[in-house]
């Protein structure tokens, strides 16, 4: 692999880090995971939302997402990272995979969770709306998507390992193509 990023979209409880931590393992690679860059460097994701508010933890997202990427080899990215500009441009050099799950599926994956924008009476249908108004652009930026819903962990990892030492080498983002040029 080159220095190039994986980098690992999707929903909240897509399985995003448990999944990258595994995958990295298996490729010899760094793992790097934005939300708990984040978490590092500014105290829990709800106290952030609560003390300083949303557009503020977007923004240090944005810096680690950028850091990670940067960085190199297999990062996860929280679900809302996508939503910002840069990184979307960013993710156009590098091997994007999605990971998606079911509703059937999110509810064990979410309960008791303290994801600010799931809070409420029902996290599940707060999670389903978050997911059906992202998915769309999820699907755009990503090269391959592989579903968390069912079956052992371990074959979702063995399939994005295999896809990975099989994938081209994605086109440098910021080189122009000549005229004519069939790539």
């Amino acid at each position: 692999m080159s220095a190039r990023a994986v980098v690992l979209i999707g929903p909240m409880g897509a399985g995003k880090t448990s999944i990258g931590k595994r995958v990295a393992r298996a490729l010899g690679e760094t793992f790097y995971d934005s939300d708990a860059a984040v978490v590092r460097e500014h105290g829990p994701i709800d106290a952030i939302f609560r003390d300083h508010g949303e557009d503020r933890f977007r923004e240090w997202e944005r810096v680690a997402v950028r850091d990670g990427i940067d960085r190199g080899g297999i990062v996860a990215l929280g679900g809302g990272a996508v939503l910002h500009p840069d990184t979307q441009a960013d993710l156009a050099a590098h091997h994007v995979i999605l990971l998606t799950v079911g509703p059937q599926t999110i509810e064990s994956r979410i309960r008791g969770t303290k994801r600010p924008l799931l809070q409420g009476e029902d996290a599940v249908a707060r999670w389903s709306a978050l997911y059906a108004a992202r998915r769309p652009l999820y699907e755009q930026l990503a090269d391959v998507t592989f579903d968390t819903s069912s079956g052992p962990l371990q074959e979702v990892v063995d399939a994005l390992v295999q896809w990975i030492r099989t994938a081209p080498t994605p086109a440098p983002a910021d080189v122009p193509t000549e005229p004519g040029d069939p790539s």
